[in-house]
């Protein structure tokens, strides 16, 4: 099975490539076209957001919350809009999104997309290198493609931060509930989207950095809680990480599927890097199935998983399969509550143990006791009630 999900994942790659440089010679040869003076830089109803795809590269500020009730919604972005597709995705193919749109902390709600046959869909399809998204929410949503699906964006090679997403978000290959694929950097985010899809499945991104590609993911800060479903590469943040690195994250979703499947992370790439994250979510799979990563190939340091892990073969409280030259250091599971007393890779601790600052802070990190969970410390990264919580990232919301 890792054989055969390590080269469906390289074919795909390996075409996905080969269409962008194709793309790109294209474009290089359409020529320098005067630009038009584009739609207004402010966004009060969904014509306003529509008219964004005239002027591309144009900076946009969100001036209040768009629903299902707001201007534009019927035509534009509802069940019957554009012969029962929705949304039409912002930026693809040769004309990428490479302004910045600025939500203000509003929120974009109710947004409709059903295209089971096309690829990079999302609110905005393509966001290109320079191009920026940020304090924005997308919430009630319900977006469905084949292949580079996100909640908010299709295909990031630029930055999306201090944005989250709800709903629902289905496709097949690089799924995720924010960013369906990420070559930039997605930061300060969270998704709460149940994620379904078949490989490279995510539940903030389907996959991280595109092997042979661009650029480099970057994923931090971030965190999801929705409940993800896939065949292949299933994870409750990231479905899979290439060429990417992932840090100071969480998730605490439901995560299923048949082969490398993490509570946090699928699989883990070789050169690629997970640290000073967790999960805590419940795994089930068939093999390379584990707490937080299913199959690694990377490096995962200072991390930890307390949820409860199933599967036949391959199967460990922390790690699954750990592979190559993939090394797991100064991380930790939970026995009690993953039902687990192996992993390939990490230590095993009791709860007691788990709740307890010694643990970690003998190992290395970089982590402060605080009198309650109310009570943060963000001079470190992790902060613990000591002997009542698990660690917790000093800059995780307070519930």
């Amino acid at each position: 099975m890792k054989a055969i999900l390590s080269s469906r994942i390289h074919h795909y790659l390996a075409k996905f490539s080969i269409f962008l440089i194709t793309v790109a010679l294209i474009a290089g040869m359409v020529g320098c076209v005067p630009p038009s003076p584009g739609p207004s830089p402010e966004i009060w109803n969904w014509h306003d957001l529509d008219a964004i795809r005239d002027n591309l590269d144009g900076n946009y500020v969100l001036m209040n919350d768009l629903d299902s009730g707001t201007d534009g919604h019927t035509e534009l972005a509802s069940e019957t809009a554009n012969q029962g597709k929705g949304w039409q995705p912002m930026g693809i193919w040769d004309s990428q999104f490479t302004g910045t749109f600025n939500g203000q902390g509003y929120e974009i709600c109710d947004l409709f997309i059903d295209r089971p046959g096309e690829i990079f869909i999302g609110l905005f399809g393509i966001v290109d290198e320079g191009g920026r998204i940020e304090n924005i929410g997308v919430v009630n949503a319900d977006v469905t493609g084949k292949e580079v699906v996100g909640g908010l964006v299709g295909e990031n090679l630029g930055t999306v931060s201090n944005s989250y997403s709800t709903g629902y978000v289905t496709g097949s290959e690089y799924v995720g509930g924010l960013v369906g694929l990420n070559d930039g950097t997605v930061s300060n985010s969270y998704s709460t989207s149940y994620v379904t899809g078949s490989a490279a499945v995510g539940g903030l991104v389907g996959f991280g950095g595109l092997l042979g590609g661009v650029g480099e993911g970057t994923v931090s800060n971030c965190h999801a809680t929705g409940t993800v479903t896939g065949n292949g590469w299933v994870g409750g943040l990231v479905g899979a990480v290439g060429e990417s690195t992932v840090s100071n994250c969480y998730a605490t979703g439901t995560v299923s599927g048949y082969g490398g499947v993490g509570g946090l992370v699928g699989g883990i790439e070789l050169g690629n890097t997970v640290s000073n994250s967790y999960s805590s979510g419940n795994v089930s799979g068939e093999e390379g199935v584990g707490g937080l990563v299913g199959i690694n190939v990377g490096a995962v340091s200072n991390s930890y998983s307390s949820g409860n892990v199933s599967g036949e073969e391959g199967v460990g409280g922390l790690v699954g399969e750990n592979e190559g030259e993939g090394t797991v250091n100064n991380s930790f599971w939970d026995t009690e509550t993953s039902g687990l007393s192996t992993s390939d890779g990490g230590t095993g601790k009791n709860t007691t143990e788990m709740q307890d600052i010694a643990t970690f802070s003998g190992a290395g990190w970089d982590i402060f006791a605080v009198a309650n969970p109310s009570t943060r410390n963000p001079s470190y990264i992790w902060n613990i009630v000591n002997n009542v919580t698990y660690p917790f990232l000093s800059w995780e919301p307070i519930s």
